[in-house]
């Protein structure tokens, strides 16, 4: 996963990215590391904190950027 490189690329803390996603630093640090799979909600908000798709957070794609927004979004 990506998360720890997108993390120090913008000089976040665990500690930042967790209370942004209102959990605990030693859950986040689970998702980084690979010990506990991200749930599907907090996939979507890391994709929308730091402007990219869940494929690129997934490792899916290398193409960090985000897909065009659908006009039906409800966000």
């Amino acid at each position: 996963m990506r998360l720890r490189d997108l993390r120090e690329d913008h000089d976040y803390t665990q500690k930042y990215i967790a209370n942004q996603l209102f959990i605990k630093q030693n859950t986040y640090s689970q998702y980084e590391t690979g010990e506990r799979q991200i749930p599907l909600g907090c996939l979507v908000k890391l994709a929308m904190f730091y402007n990219t798709s869940t494929d690129y957070l997934l490792g899916l794609t290398d193409e960090p950027k985000p897909y065009p927004k659908s006009k039906n979004e409800i966000w």
